[in-house]
């Protein structure tokens, strides 16, 4: 994963630590950003931000942006005043912030990123095996997510599906590493895909449906045992090779390493025939801050940079610059979930956490 750079403050607010990310100009741009801008991001923009090439762009149209990560749920606790926007991964927490600092009209939300599986080569061919994923190539395939949901219900181990008793490393209960659906954005629409599925594909919005899918969303959850508050941070233990040998993390953090130049063999990144995009989602503060929403959204130049970081500019699946031996450049085959309101995610996630 491409260094994080410019970490320079950390900072405790509500219970949850947000770190700052200063996206400065170099000695190269002196002179030509004048506006400094204050967001606060989600943690999976962080490398985004700090991007050299990012903050020359920015600063091409005279901004330095100052960038301070928390988990998407969590900015609601937080007190932004004299922030200029808040850039959380989805429209739901955009939306409580939105209505919390009497923000109107339309959100701009300049990409996106489905939700994926990703998992080791050993795991992927055992899940395709007993059908609960099929394999388009040695590492891209499609996450079965009705036949995963039921193998959750009957609490199926690994050791009951066939051809896994050869790798010791698949062992124990069936499931999917997450983040904290209370606080992560990640883990949250995790809930609301599930959910969905639970539901009869369609999306939970009362408490007779609230009180038929909670049980098995809390199965999913509970089985995990503790629960990390970022997607960067379970992404890495996964790249690494440590935990579970399913995660559920973003497109993008694949599409960021693959642009590194990694090609892990042991990778292989499932899409859930039924998945939610990850709407980053803008809610601007001041003036500056819609000026550098909109540049987020329509400038080329900035466009071409978030496919670079496996972000999906808003308009054209042509623009994501993926290696599709991985990846997939168009999301055919993939059904977008409805995402259930803001408070009736927050309740789901409540229950899951038991």
């Amino acid at each position: 994963m491409r260094r994080i750079a410019g970490i320079v403050l950390a900072v405790l607010l509500i219970g949850g630590v947000v770190v700052a990310v200063v996206a400065g100009r170099g000695d190269e741009d002196k002179g030509t950003a004048t506006k400094t801008v204050r967001m606060v991001i989600g943690s999976e923009k962080a490398e985004f931000f700090a991007d050299a090439d990012v903050v020359k762009a920015l600063a091409a149209k005279g901004y330095t942006v100052k960038a301070e990560t928390s988990g998407s749920w969590a900015m609601e606790g937080l007190h932004l005043k004299g922030y200029d926007l808040a850039l959380p991964s989805s429209q739901a927490p955009a939306r409580e912030l939105a209505a919390k600092y009497q923000v109107t009209g339309t959100l701009p939300r300049p990409f996106y990123s489905p939700l994926v599986v990703v998992a080791h080569k050993n795991a992927a061919e055992v899940l395709a095996a007993n059908g609960l994923a099929t394999l388009d190539t040695g590492h891209r395939g499609t996450f079965e997510m009705a036949a995963y949901l039921d193998a959750a219900r009957a609490d199926r181990t690994w050791q009951q599906l066939k051809g896994a008793g050869k790798y010791g490393e698949l062992t124990g209960t069936l499931f999917l590493s997450s983040t904290d659906p209370e606080t992560s954005n990640s883990g949250a629409l995790y809930l609301a895909a599930a959910s969905y599925v639970e539901n009869g594909g369609k999306v939970v919005a009362g408490e007779k449906e609230m009180d038929r899918t909670a049980p098995l969303l809390h199965k999913l959850v509970g089985v995990q045992g503790a629960q990390q508050s970022s997607s960067d941070a379970v992404f890495r233990d996964f790249v690494s090779g440590a935990g579970n040998p399913l995660v559920v993390v973003y497109e993008s953090q694949v599409a960021s390493l693959l642009a590194e130049g990694q090609q892990p063999d042991d990778l292989v990144v499932l899409y859930p025939d039924t998945t939610v995009n990850s709407d980053h989602t803008v809610v601007p503060l001041t003036e500056n801050g819609e000026a550098v929403a909109a540049l987020l959204t329509e400038d080329p130049r900035l466009r071409e940079l978030e496919a670079r970081h496996g972000f999906r500019p808003q308009g054209q699946d042509s623009e994501f610059a993926s290696d599709t031996t991985y990846l997939k450049q168009e999301l055919t085959g993939v059904h977008q979930a409805a995402v259930p309101t803001s408070k009736v995610l927050h309740e789901l996630a409540r229950r899951a956490r038991g």
